[in-house]
């Protein structure tokens, strides 16, 4: 699979990495402060690769807390994680009010173990999570927070001490087949470049239930943010006013070279399918809405056109 920017990172390069703890506003010299506990790829940072897509009906996953200190602590520690603590969503849906979440049901998840040790020497533990869909409302937004809870004598993490694991109730949302075509000057007509190649596969990550984000392979992929409205429910649903662009600071990060020099948005981005005609007016059935998804644009020196395929 293709590395992106939205691609969730387990359990990588945390052994040894304390880069992550000067994420921590509250800390900075570790050597001053003292040890700190923390989830390496938690926090609201990591919103969005928190987001549960995949298509199974049962997703299992490992995450990892991390003891971020000067050495590695000379006893075990003890660490106790809370799970699917109310308060946290409520909290959370208060600051974010896009979407608002549910907790989720009794018999959707597990997480094991709750109470994790790191020997004596050693920085991380691990621990599963597993989520069942089919108990799920596919139409509706979950979250299930777990939280350090307690972590000894050690500081709790104020910004990486919780995963948001949550699932958008978005239609389009998972992972699809991303071919990707380049044109080595700003027009399509001639030969491209780059025909069309397979580039494994990227997720399309929720934004809110009308609305999702998946990177362009250009460069520093520039993340597309693609938007529709829902007409209906269930399998007589319609979607109509697509629209697709680069939010400014996709713009800005994205639409650059290698070297850092300046790239100029031309054109697009905009909907160039070529298995159905696209309007903004028209009414789509989920099955037409998903040949929707070929985007095309062009820079000052490049013509790009990313086109995704559900599996």
């Amino acid at each position: 699979m293709k590395l992106n920017v939205f691609s969730t990172i387990l359990l990588s390069g945390i052994a040894l990495s304390l880069s992550s703890c000067l994420k921590d506003s509250r800390f900075v010299d570790l050597s001053k402060v003292g040890t700190i506990v923390e989830f390496p790829n938690g926090g609201q940072v990591n919103f969005g690769p928190d987001a549960e897509t995949s298509s199974a009906d049962t997703i299992t996953q490992q995450y990892a807390v991390n003891i971020a200190s000067p050495s590695a602590p000379t006893t075990a520690t003890t660490i106790v994680l809370s799970v699917n603590d109310a308060s946290i969503i409520t909290a959370y849906n208060a600051a974010h009010t896009a979407v608002s979440y549910l907790p989720m049901p009794q018999g959707s998840y597990t997480v094991s173990p709750t109470t994790l040790t790191v020997p004596a020497g050693q920085r991380t533990a691990t621990f599963t999570v597993t989520f069942y869909k089919q108990k799920l409302d596919p139409s509706l937004s979950y979250m299930l927070p777990v939280a350090i809870k307690s972590a000894g004598s050690y500081n709790i993490s104020g910004n990486m001490g919780v995963h948001y694991f949550h699932f958008i109730g978005n239609d389009f949302a998972g992972v699809y087949e991303h071919y990707y075509t380049r044109w080595n000057i700003p027009d399509s007509t001639g030969a491209p470049s780059t025909p069309r190649t397979d580039e494994g596969t990227d997720t399309f990550f929720p934004v809110n239930p009308t609305s999702f984000s998946v990177v362009s392979d250009y460069y520093y992929q520039p993340a597309y943010l693609v938007s529709f409205t829902k007409t209906g429910s269930g399998a007589s649903a319609t979607y109509s006013n697509w629209t697709v662009t680069f939010p400014p600071d996709q713009i800005a990060s994205g639409l650059t070279t290698p070297s850092g020099g300046a790239v100029t948005l031309a054109t697009g981005p905009m909907f160039a399918p070529h298995q159905i005609a696209y309007s903004s007016t028209r009414q789509y059935t989920y099955a037409e809405s998903l040949k929707l998804f070929r985007f095309f644009y062009t820079t000052n020196s490049r013509a790009i056109a990313d086109e995704f395929v559900k599996p």
